[in-house]
């Protein structure tokens, strides 16, 4: 297996089996280029945050004036203009208070959305050897629970952490300037309650990063299981894939109350250090005043700063849980976000000529997939097709017919050996541009939520419905869409739901006559019709496959036997060519395949 192979199979395992835990909040920053587009809405919301920051720190200004002043009789008339003063703070933290929050919502929503579309991009992008190591319901998972975190991080918890750090300083140098020895006090206080702060936040950290793990996992169980519910419910194993998915769940749910515990206990224990440090600063104050080295209203002036620094200090604790787990499902985000495709686009990429001419060449090829690096799919396999040529594929399970198309189409690179199309390596062409001139029908057809017209015009987006209307008819497809209540405009459901196998093949088969590509790629493209709709787009297809070079894979073999030129594989290689008269009465593994499904058949016939 080569280098580069090796190393994007360890990419994809890594990505699905475990990633390294996070251990600060460094994985954060990868949120700031999201963040840059937006950053004139960034500096109103931080304008808003210290507005109210100020404004909370007045407030107990105008108490230390009302307590040493407003109460005394011969200062009786400035009374009024404190409580003045305290709607007029009021006003102002109102109105600042709803700018940051609106603007401030506004960036996590912005943010996320443009998260998930780029981590979808990405991913979108990545072959498919990602996805043979990575489940589907682990991304999903991705782009849903992380970014929910993200979210709540972005449009509530940093804002929330900042507003408070700016409270929490101002009200530390208001403190100072209200009492220096008071306020030393509580400095030695606050020291001493970061200390369980961080050793928590450690404990809190790891239970996070666990806990989107299995919840992940979750979701990939619900995701797999769903997506073949009928398979389920035809093998009644409900019960059991019940049983699994509440194991999956509880076990979500133990690690979500651990960490829950966690930060519980965490908050407590800072909580009561904090106001108890409060508590006893305040005692030692009202001695000053007994004392007469300071007045009630200093006093409170001072425990108002102090309550506002041990309040934040508590809410930093709590914005502090939430920004190691956003930490951890950024990390995970990140991932995906940066996650290579095994096959890139070159640097210069080679133009192919127009029109195309879809001669295909594959020459010595070894190839290996990521996850079974000890087996060869394809070991020294040589074959060239010609121009407008048709050539069928046939041989038992596993002897890398699939393999072939997969590699056509740069899904995958081949270890050793070289394919080219139309004369070019396919190394050097851009895998977009190589892609626009194969279309491909496959065994099991693929058909997406949408109308029957959109299916069809999947294969080509900008087509007219007359365009979309031929290609059905040219797929035997429009006799059952007339019959359909909206007829193209009829919504298929999710997978085609709502169409027999049948139907949506000869979809598929729609899709790829509109596609109107050089290169047709068949993989047993009637194995889902009966008698007579296989014959009907038998006709279809070779109408299309007139002028193009077709190569079909082939189960069965007597949709094969008018084809001049039939290649045999097993175990990777050519063991055998020619037409099907000729592999027949040249015996081997064509003439046993032969003979089996033709008594089969006769059998059945019988």
């Amino acid at each position: 297996m080569s280098q580069s192979g090796q190393e994007y199979s360890e990419q994809v395992q890594y990505l699905a089996q475990g990633r390294a835990k996070s251990r600060s909040l460094r994985p954060l920053r990868r949120i700031l280029p999201f963040l840059r587009p937006y950053r004139f809405r960034v500096f109103l919301a931080l304008i808003a945050l210290t507005v109210s920051s100020t404004a909370t720190l007045v407030l107990p200004l105008a108490g230390r004036g009302l307590i040493d002043h407003g109460f005394d009789a011969a200062q009786a008339a400035r009374i009024s203009q404190y409580f003045l003063a305290f709607i007029a703070v009021a006003a102002v933290l109102g109105v600042s208070g709803a700018t940051r929050f609106y603007f401030v919502t506004w960036i996590g929503e912005r943010v996320v959305a443009d998260i998930r579309k780029a981590v979808f991009d990405n991913v979108l992008g990545l072959t498919p050897s990602f996805f043979e190591v990575t489940r589907t319901g682990e991304v999903l998972s991705r782009l849903t629970a992380d970014t929910t975190l993200i979210q709540t991080v972005v449009g509530s918890s940093v804002s929330v952490a900042m507003r408070t750090s700016v409270t929490l300083a101002g009200g530390l140098i208001m403190m100072f300037v209200s009492s220096l020895k008071l306020a030393s006090l509580v400095v030695a206080a606050v020291v001493l309650v970061m200390i369980p702060l961080i050793l928590f936040g450690r404990w809190v950290r790891a239970l996070s990063r666990k806990s989107q793990d299995r919840l992940a996992d979750t979701s990939a169980h619900a995701s797999e299981t769903l997506n073949a519910v009928q398979t389920v419910q035809a093998f009644t194993h409900e019960a059991q894939e019940r049983k699994a998915y509440g194991r999956a769940v509880e076990g979500s749910f133990d690690i979500a109350i651990l960490r829950t515990r966690a930060r519980a206990v965490m908050t407590a224990v800072i909580i009561f250090a904090a106001f108890s440090s409060v508590a006893g600063v305040g005692w030692v104050g009202a001695q000053d005043i007994i004392a007469h080295r300071m007045t009630g209203g200093q006093l409170v002036q001072f425990v108002i700063y102090a309550i506002l620094v041990g309040g934040g200090v508590g809410a930093l604790s709590e914005t502090w849980g939430d920004l190691q787990r956003a930490a951890g499902a950024s990390e995970r985000l990140m991932e995906l976000l940066h996650a290579e495709p095994a096959i890139t686009t070159p640097a210069n990429p080679v133009s192919l000529l127009h029109p195309a001419r879809g001669a295909v060449q594959l020459r010595d090829v070894v190839f290996h997939y990521p996850t079974r690096p000890d087996t060869a799919a394809l070991n020294g396999f040589s074959l060239s097709v010609q121009p407008g040529e048709a050539v069928a594929l046939v041989g038992p399970s596993g002897a890398g017919k699939s393999t072939v198309f997969q590699l056509l189409l740069r899904f995958f690179a081949p270890q050793s050996g070289a394919i080219t199309f139309d004369g070019v390596d396919l190394s050097s062409l851009d895998p977009t541009e190589l892609r626009k001139h194969v279309a491909m029908v496959a065994q099991d057809s693929v058909v997406f939520s949408g109308t029957v017209a959109d299916n069809i015009r999947y294969g080509r987006p900008e087509a007219s419905d007359a365009e979309v209307r031929a290609a059905a008819d040219a797929a035997a497809a429009a006799e059952f869409i007339d019959r359909l209540p909206k007829g193209y405009e009829t919504a298929v459901g999710e997978r085609g739901v709502t169409l027999s196998g049948g139907q949506r093949q000869r979809l598929a088969i729609a899709r790829a006559i509109l596609r109107d590509a050089p290169l047709l790629l068949l993989d047993e493209a009637t194995s889902a019709l009966d008698s007579e709709n296989e014959r009907l787009v038998q006709q279809g297809l070779a109408n299309l496959m007139a002028g193009r070079t077709t190569i079909v894979i082939a189960h069965r073999l007597s949709t094969i036997q008018k084809l001049k030129r039939i290649v045999v594989m097993e175990h990777g290689r050519i063991v055998g060519e020619g037409s099907h008269a000729e592999l027949v009465a040249g015996g081997g593994l064509y003439k046993r395949l032969a003979d089996l499904q033709f008594s089969q058949s006769m059998a059945l016939a019988g």
